[in-house]
């Protein structure tokens, strides 16, 4: 409400009732706490432009965005989401946009987000998919020794497995189930999306031969031309091996048709508000 505004109500007030000077003191403060209050409550969420880090570990620079929930100066302890494949996520996954309004909507608790770019960021024609997510056990000491860090470093973030989650698509959702086996001490969500597990043949034989991990798990497949058969044996492990599991299977092939709409699904999951 504009300033003259105020001071117009103010004075109907005044008239109104014979309010005394310390009784409209009294109610200047208070009305200045409620707009300050609503003014943080009212802090519009940010997707930070692309941040540049050099991992030493693997010896080239890799970028990343950042997603803050709004009202985020106010809030703590916030759990944190790693994308691989983060720039395909925000287009045309949208997902910032879809955190915006299940945030909004108290469907899912203010959570961060990391948008890692698997593009050379010198050069976003190319990208190294295949060198990373490849059970490379390199880029999972990037994570772990690098990116994680960082990030609890800068962001509010509650900084323990619990409250991290990674989620990949494709060649990422493969990722993510490498990462399930070898970085569950630093995540706790392993989440994928159509996982593309032929170049790693022991995946599946990795998680039926281990005992249960201390994950919990999101996994989804199309039902045709979209690596199904393997997938629905995962799931078939998983479900033996007693895991923690959300799986869901829709009408659709390897595309955006099959893995946006599940979003929100995964959301669900993982930051539900009931949870």
């Amino acid at each position: 409400m504009p300033i003259n505004a105020n001071h117009q109500e103010l004075f109907v007030l005044k008239t109104r009732f014979q309010l005394n000077p310390t009784s409209l003191r009294l109610m200047g403060v208070t009305l200045l706490f409620l707009v300050s209050a609503w003014g943080a409550f009212a802090q519009p969420s940010s997707l930070s432009d692309a941040i540049r880090i050099r991992s030493e570990v693997l010896g080239y620079n890799l970028q990343y965005w950042v997603y803050t929930p709004s009202g985020y100066d106010s809030l703590e302890g916030l759990p944190v989401l790693f994308l691989s494949d983060g720039a395909w996520y925000i287009d045309p996954g949208q997902l910032p946009a879809l955190l915006d309004k299940m945030i909004e909507k108290r469907e899912i608790r203010p959570i961060v987000a990391v948008f890692l770019d698997a593009r050379i960021p010198e050069n976003t024609s190319l990208n190294r998919r295949n060198g990373q997510f490849f059970c490379n056990q390199a880029f999972i000491r990037f994570y772990k020794e690098e990116l994680i860090p960082t990030i609890d470093k800068k962001y509010k973030t509650s900084a323990n497995r619990m409250g991290r989650t990674t989620l990949g698509l494709s060649f990422g959702g493969l990722n993510s189930a490498c990462f399930g086996l070898h970085a569950n001490d630093v995540f706790y969500g392993i989440g994928m999306q159509s996982p593309a597990t032929h170049p790693i043949r022991t995946i599946h034989s990795s998680y039926a031969d281990s005992s249960r991990l201390p994950i919990n798990i999101f996994l989804s497949s199309g039902d045709r031309d979209d690596n199904e058969t393997v997938t629905r044996r995962l799931r078939d492990i998983l479900i033996e091996k007693g895991y923690p599991l959300k799986y869901l299977e829709v009408p659709f092939a390897h595309n955006w048709d099959n893995w946006k709409p599940l979003l929100d699904d995964f959301l669900l999951h993982f930051y539900g508000s009931g949870r």
